[in-house]
């Protein structure tokens, strides 16, 4: 069974930046396009950022030239490093594949945008 953990959240100022990773406990991980996604509170789950077993990488507006989505074939590792941060971006983070989510969600990292 495929395992996510996602980890690298906490409590930053807006403005502030923060590096999650996504850890996946499968050998194929570099034949998997994978995205990073978010719930805020009382909202759904939404699509971020992706980036193609090519490389090719995509972001949702929202996040647009303030996030950046890259990937470690060889620790089987996804990154997102979030830069000007601000409390719309506080939510619950978590990867999976893309775009149809296959894999089992992870437990997610809390993010929290908050002077």
């Amino acid at each position: 069974q495929v395992q996510l953990v996602e980890s690298g959240g906490g409590l930053v100022q807006p403005g502030g930046s923060l590096r999650l990773s996504c850890v996946a406990s499968i050998s194929t991980f570099s034949m998997y396009a994978m995205g990073w996604y978010r719930q805020a509170p009382g909202k759904q789950r939404e699509w971020i950022a992706r980036i193609h077993i090519t490389g090719n990488i995509n972001y949702a507006d929202s996040v647009k030239g303030r996030f950046a989505i890259s990937r470690d074939n060889a620790k089987n590792t996804l990154y997102l490093q979030m830069n000007s941060l601000n409390p719309e971006d506080t939510a619950v983070y978590y990867c999976n594949t893309f775009p149809a989510a296959t894999m089992n969600w992870g437990q997610g990292t809390q993010v929290t945008v908050s002077s």
